[in-house]
């Protein structure tokens, strides 16, 4: 670890006795769910840390990581912290307690920019932001079932949707494309790749 990163970690630690792991250059403070709002307040507030700025904050479905399926908790969000006073970047990361209703505390309050972020993630995830001021779909149809970015989400539907121009609405109908393979198939002469 650099000697910046062991500034940082010890900071981190020091303020709120969890200590970060490292990978690739990077350190990440994982947090119990129920200290989320709590870890956050003082990333950004403890003049060691000073964490102004959230400039990223995701979802991620943990149901299959890897290699092999992930044992624990399916859902996750983690948060990109910046500050720009101290010059160093953390990854906060907290798990949903629950995998059939995903809930976490909303960082709207700690920063304003999580708003679109956590709605973002509400719709694509389905993870509820405890707390937030307007939690809607942002990306998707306000008709639209469940939430494309889980694992479990289906490839192809049932209906597809387009705007009909007599009606002057958007309209829901079958799906009219027939399933297909998409892998192309490649065709090679007996003679390829040895010298001629």
């Amino acid at each position: 670890m650099t000697p910046k990163l062991t500034r940082l970690h010890d900071a981190v630690f020091s303020i709120l006795g969890v200590t970060p792991s490292e990978r690739l250059g990077e350190l990440t403070l994982e947090v119990p769910a129920a200290r989320y709002g709590e870890a956050a307040s003082k990333l950004r507030d403890a003049p060691e840390l000073r964490f102004e700025q959230l400039i990223d904050l995701c979802g991620v479905d943990y149901s299959a990581y890897g290699d092999r399926p992930r044992q624990g908790a399916r859902f996750a969000v983690v948060a990109h912290l910046l500050s720009v006073s101290r010059n160093w970047r953390l990854r906060l990361r907290v798990f949903c307690t629950d995998d059939e209703f995903p809930i976490v505390a909303s960082l709207v309050d700690v920063w304003p920019s999580a708003s679109w972020f956590e709605r973002e993630a509400f719709d694509l995830f389905g993870i509820v932001f405890e707390g937030h001021p307007d939690l809607r779909r942002i990306l998707t149809d306000y008709g639209f079932v469940g939430h494309p970015f889980r694992k479990d989400f289906p490839l192809s539907g049932h209906v597809e949707m387009r705007y009909d121009p007599e009606q002057k609405r958007v309209v829901y109908q079958p799906v009219t494309i027939e399933p297909r393979e998409v892998v192309p198939r490649i065709v090679r002469d007996d003679q390829y790749g040895r010298d001629r």
